[in-house]
C-alpha cells in the first residue's frame, strides 16, 4: 500500500518546512524571553554582555533565519552546537543520562538543529527559492 514511490513522498520536503518553522518558533521564545521577557520572565540576573546574553542573541537570530529558511544549513549549525556547549557545561555534573540530568530540551534541540544542518530547510524556505533562480539563470 505504502510503496518507495507514493504521493505521501511528495509531502516530505513540505512536512520538513512545517517542522522546521514550528521548531524554530518553540526555539525562539528561549532568546525574546530573555531579552524582553516575553513569553516568560528574564533569568535571574541577565546582563546581555555574558555567556547567556550571547546565547539570547544566537536564539533570536538563529531561530529567525531558520524560521524562514535563509541560511539554514549555517544558522542550524551554530544553533547545534550552542545546545551542544549548553548542555556539556551544564548537565554532566548531574549524572550521565539526560532523562536524569534535565537535558533532554538541549539534547534534542542540538539533534534536530543538526539534523537540519544536514538536511537542508526544505520546501517552503528563502533557500530553496534562491536555489531555484540561480538554477535557471
Amino acid at each position: 500500500m505504502f510503496g518507495p514511490e507514493t504521493e505521501l513522498t511528495g509531502w516530505a520536503s513540505k512536512l520538513q518546512s512545517i517542522v522546521r518553522i514550528l521548531l524554530a518558533l518553540l526555539y525562539m521564545q528561549h532568546g525574546l524571553s530573555k531579552y524582553i521577557g516575553f513569553p516568560g520572565p528574564p533569568p535571574a540576573n541577565f546582563h546581555a554582555f555574558s555567556l547567556l546574553g550571547l546565547a539570547g542573541v544566537i536564539e533570536i537570530v538563529g531561530s529567525l533565519l531558520v524560521l524562514v529558511g535563509l541560511f539554514t544549513r549555517p544558522a542550524a549549525f551554530i544553533i547545534s552546537g550552542e545546545m551542544a556547549v549548553a548542555y556539556f557545561m551544564n548537565r554532566p555534573p548531574r549524572g550521565f543520562f539526560p532523562l536524569l540530568n534535565g537535558g533532554e530540551l538541549e539534547a534534542t534541540y542540538s539533534l534536530f538543529f543538526f539534523t537540519f544542518f544536514l538536511i537542508g530547510a526544505g520546501e517552503w524556505s528563502f533557500d530553496q527559492l534562491k536555489y531555484r533562480r540561480n538554477r535557471h539563470i
